[in-house]
């Protein structure tokens, strides 16, 4: 008879999250002798302790632990990591070692896919943040061809500030993606600070956060006639990747 399984949600403020419900639902559905628990840790290195004590067999991982988690990986990355520099699953291996991959690059890629069809691909994107997921985003988005321009709110750890989007820069970037947390449940009232006013029914804009769904920002640039799409997809099928992360490739993949 296979054990109970434990995984879970590695972050620091997970209310918002619905990777538990998620996952317990596809438990259910599909007859699966497991269990899914979000773990809210005031530091990252408390998770080494977890695992051990508490028998984890995975674990997804989010802001702002997806770049702390990596010198906790006594089996290092996957490829999929490496080339972004953030991990959002861990594999528990057999013989307790951790292994980081990223499924943010493949999930955003899926889902953007399906906001731009019918549309011109966009030769350039504005990327609000410069967090773990923002490098999952651009990795994407040169990918697809698309030169990402990173905003920050201070000068100088992105392309441009917020300051510096002018209507001139707006007119050239037809998608806007927002990697920030803000507008997440509970700060439902928050948006990034671009001039919405410069948004026009060409653009499509691009939330990570889910919850609410839709965002200020997704309610904003869709009042402009832009195509807007939340994270909620993207989510889903990171779900399904983690599962087979976890489940489906050999110890060495």
């Amino acid at each position: 008879m296979t054990p109970h399984k434990l995984y879970g949600l590695v972050g620091r403020t997970l209310g918002h999250s619905f990777s538990r419900s998620y996952f317990t639902e596809k438990f259910e559905r599909e007859g699966i002798d497991a269990s899914y628990v979000n773990l809210e840790l005031s530091d990252i290195s408390e998770i080494t302790g977890i695992v051990a004590s508490r028998g984890l067999a995975g674990f997804n991982v989010t802001v702002p632990y997806k770049q702390a988690v990596m010198p906790l990986l006594t089996a290092g990355l996957a490829p999929s990591a490496e080339v972004v520099g953030a991990v959002n699953v861990v594999r528990v291996l057999p013989d307790g070692r951790l292994r980081g991959y990223n499924t943010d690059v493949s999930a955003f890629a899926v889902s953007l896919r399906g906001l731009l069809s019918g549309r011109p691909m966009p030769r350039r994107a504005l990327v609000l943040g410069t967090g773990g997921a923002s490098r999952a985003v651009v990795s994407a988005l040169r990918s697809m061809g698309i030169k990402p321009l990173l905003v920050s709110r201070a000068a100088g750890r992105g392309d441009l500030a917020y300051a510096g989007l002018t209507p001139a820069v707006m007119a050239e970037c037809m998608l806007v993606v927002n990697t920030t947390p803000l507008g997440m449940w509970p700060r439902c009232d928050e948006a990034p600070a671009i001039p919405y006013d410069a948004i026009t029914p060409a653009h499509a804009c691009f939330d990570l956060v889910y919850n609410p769904d839709p965002t200020l920002f997704m309610r904003l640039a869709a009042a402009r006639g832009a195509a807007v799409r939340s994270g909620l997809e993207m989510l889903h099928l990171q779900a399904e990747e983690s599962w087979n992360i976890w489940n489906n490739i050999s110890d060495n993949e």
